[in-house]
């Protein structure tokens, strides 16, 4: 879509009409987890953490913007330059001197992945495996694009769990979708605004020796009149370092020992393998070139039947 398309796109008629009704579809509600209040350590939001984090997986999140003072060590300033952060009121509108109420954040393209796939082919291969590993983070943000979805039997997202510790999720259209614990059913989670929606990856899971969830969960064509439009979102993947092994600790914390031990396979939480490791087996069995039958899409799995009661 070009940028004229989606300028248009977004100021149709049927963009204001584009809620979720509880009415109309099933919503799972989740619960609103404040963030000011877990870093003040109020512990009656932190029980309610807990109780999200150990029964779904899943929660919004408000009050968790970046603090003024935070983000003004990567002020722009005022000498021209293009890259950091600007904050509101930090540019004028008009000739008059009116200061603009947009606030915005310019990062630079990392030199070395910048250049095409076909130049980086011409280091040699220990060479490129030496910069990945300086240079490429665990953790990822991501920008995700579904058009929509004529057949409503087409899936944009399959069913899966996430990989690493935590995602963060931004978006306004429906379609995100939670397989409700201890049964088929389906239901959307619905978009606040000003709100992200946050869920724990595998790695939490293993970690907390099945005390922790990390839920199944999809994207579909989102319902009635959002169906037609173009679904945009953001999302910030934290994942533990390439290098970590993953394993339940047992040895730092009780309660953690205490569900491996009651598990009815404590060896799910040692699979003796790294983050890394983890993450490329679950990308590489669901790309299409290497499917082959059931047992890659088997392989693609995470933790979905991985948990301390299970």
């Amino acid at each position: 879509m070009t940028a004229e398309g989606f300028l248009k796109s977004i100021t149709r008629t049927e963009w204001h009409h584009t809620s979720l009704s509880l009415k109309d579809v099933p919503i799972h509600p989740l619960l609103v987890i404040d963030y000011e209040l877990i870093k003040a350590g109020n512990k009656h939001e932190i029980e309610r953490l807990w109780t999200a984090g150990t029964t779904l997986g899943f929660w919004y999140l408000k009050n968790h913007g970046v603090d003024e003072e935070r983000k003004m060590k990567y002020e722009q300033g005022d000498e021209g330059m293009s890259f950091g952060y600007k904050a509101a009121g930090a540019n004028v509108v008009d000739a008059s001197g009116t200061k603009d109420i947009t606030q915005f954040i310019n990062i630079a393209t990392d030199d070395a992945l910048a250049w095409p796939v076909q130049a980086r082919r011409s280091y040699p291969s220990t060479v490129n495996a030496s910069m990945v590993s300086t240079i490429a983070p665990g953790s990822a943000t991501r920008c995700t694009y579904s058009p929509p979805i004529l057949d409503r039997q087409v899936t944009a997202i399959s069913a899966h769990t996430d990989f690493g510790s935590l995602s963060f999720l931004h978006n306004r259209l429906g379609g995100l979708q939670v397989l409700v614990p201890g049964t088929e059913e389906w239901q959307y989670v619905k978009p606040l605004p000003g709100h992200a929606i946050c869920n724990l990856g595998d790695a939490m899971v293993i970690f907390s020796g099945g005390i922790l969830r990390s839920n199944l969960h999809r994207v579909v064509n989102p319902p009635g009149a959002q169906g037609s439009l173009d679904r945009y979102s953001l999302v910030y993947f934290t994942r533990p370092a390439d290098s970590v092994v993953l394993r339940a600790l047992t040895d730092e914390s009780p309660l953690i020992a205490d569900a491996v031990a009651h598990a009815s396979d404590p060896k799910r939480f040692e699979p003796g393998v790294t983050a890394l490791e983890w993450l490329t087996r679950r990308i590489k069995n669901r790309r299409a070139a290497n499917q082959k039958g059931l047992g890659a899409w088997l392989d693609s799995g995470g933790t979905e039947h991985t948990t301390s009661g299970s």
